[in-house]
């Protein structure tokens, strides 16, 4: 199999998952722009000074048109309105790979803002012709692009979406780019429900064990 070209590829969302998915993207060869709402976004200009001449910023339009594939890294609860602001023409036919989770905090417990529907599967309805994957959202921004940072052999992830050409090449970024060794296909766009439905429990994890580098695994009955 050859390696994956080196791509154009868009993230939107300037947090510490945006710039992390960015600075690995770049490191390991691609173009990137950093997408948010000003062009001018101090955090944005700052990330693409220090990372270097494949690393550019602009508004979440600028970055979805200069994307061949593309990052949801904003916040969940506003991820529509920045995917609008990107613009349906510069996402159609893409691959939108998206990380968010739509998170209301009440006290100190995290919920879903809905467990009915998924993040993943609205952006799919309101953007038909973008071809929306779903992973990532459930790990730390940390393991997220260092999985490494997992024991060996236990460093899987999980992937939903509806289109399965869109599917193997979010794998293929998983593994050859990001470093997972086994990547699990749970189907259409609806498993983006279960995907989400996994971030209470990581919050719980991460209160009782004190840490954010761990991850999910499903374990196969013995042979």
């Amino acid at each position: 199999l050859m390696c994956l070209r080196k791509m154009r590829i868009g993230v939107l969302g300037t947090g510490e998952v945006g710039r992390a998915i960015g600075t690995k993207l770049v490191q390991v060869g691609n173009e990137v722009m950093l997408g948010s709402r000003p062009r001018d976004n101090p955090v944005a200009v700052e990330w693409s000074r220090a990372d270097g001449k494949r690393a550019h910023h602009g508004t979440f339009a600028d970055a979805a048109a200069f994307g061949e594939v593309i990052f949801n890294c904003t916040n969940g609860l506003f991820s529509l309105d920045a995917l609008r602001l990107a613009g349906e023409e510069n996402l159609r036919g893409k691959v939108l790979i998206d990380v968010a989770n739509a998170l209301e905090f009440s006290g100190d417990q995290p919920m879903l803002a809905s467990c009915r529907e998924s993040l993943a599967e609205r952006i799919q309805q309101a953007f038909p012709e973008t071809k929306v994957v779903k992973t990532l959202n459930f790990v730390s921004y940390e393991v997220m692009v260092n999985p490494s940072l997992l024991r060996k052999g236990e460093r899987q992830m999980l992937i939903a979406g509806n289109d399965v050409e869109a599917k193997r090449l979010v794998e293929r970024i998983l593994k050859e780019w990001f470093g997972w060794e086994e990547v699990v296909d749970l189907g259409d766009i609806k498993a983006a429900r279960a995907l989400e439905m996994l971030v209470p429990l990581w919050f719980r994890v991460f209160e009782t064990m004190g840490t954010t580098i761990f991850g999910f695994k499903i374990v196969p009955r013995m042979e």
